[in-house]
């Protein structure tokens, strides 16, 4: 399961839009709470960044209370408590983020990811595929999407979008991961080799258990 982290610059359509409804409108209190509650959602995402998942999630909280229809807030709740393992949550927060805004591809790519943790792939692999569809650069929906698609036992269609999730991200620790559990499946050892090393020179921990399979399987120690 991968996650991505929205940075406020994919939401400028998002707030442009919202902000001509004010302008229109002449609600200057709802736009005072909207930019109030944008400053929390910018908080609650360094807070995340940061590693300081109960702080960010009090931010985006009050982001959602001053203003409940801002999709950032769910949306940045709903990746913290994915990255906390509380996928539940995670996928009640990215659902509302959808309802308000259904063209978000980074929290259908984060649901996708919640529902493999869940072991619901196929409905990972719907969101991971909605996700797509808005943005063919989304390389988390891909990421997540090849985890599911290990796990079905579709190896061939994990390294593909391995290999483009790393078209996009080059440093896509998480696709090298997938892809080399693929390798392993195939009984591809040697490029499994490469893409275990290659993950862990970008700081991902591979399963202890995996390394002891392949070692055994390849007869070789690295």
């Amino acid at each position: 399961m991968g996650v991505k982290i929205i940075k406020n610059v994919k939401t400028t359509g998002l707030k442009f839009s919202v902000l001509v409804c004010l302008f229109l409108t002449g609600c200057a209190s709802t736009l005072g709470d909207y930019y109030k509650a944008m400053d929390y959602c910018d908080r609650g995402t360094v807070c995340l960044v940061q590693g300081e998942y109960d702080r960010a999630i009090s931010n985006f909280t009050k982001a959602i209370k001053i203003y409940p229809e801002l999709a950032e807030g769910y949306s940045g709740r709903g990746t913290v408590y994915l990255v906390k393992g509380e996928y539940d949550r995670a996928i009640s927060d990215l659902s509302k983020a959808l309802e308000i805004n259904p063209r978000d591809a980074t929290a259908y790519a984060n649901r996708g990811g919640a529902y493999v943790s869940k072991g619901q792939y196929d409905r990972a692999i719907s969101d991971c595929n909605k996700a797509l569809e808005i943005n063919p650069r989304e390389d988390m929906a891909y990421v997540n999407r090849a985890c599911a698609y290990v796990v079905k036992g579709e190896y061939g269609r994990a390294i593909s979008d391995c290999n483009k999730a790393l078209e996009i991200n080059p440093k896509s620790a998480m696709a090298y991961g997938n892809r080399a559990a693929s390798y392993y499946h195939k009984g591809e050892y040697n490029e499994a080799w490469k893409d275990v090393h290659k993950a862990q020179s970008l700081g991902f921990s591979v399963d202890p258990g995996f390394l002891k399979k392949l070692r055994k399987a390849s007869g070789r120690e690295r």
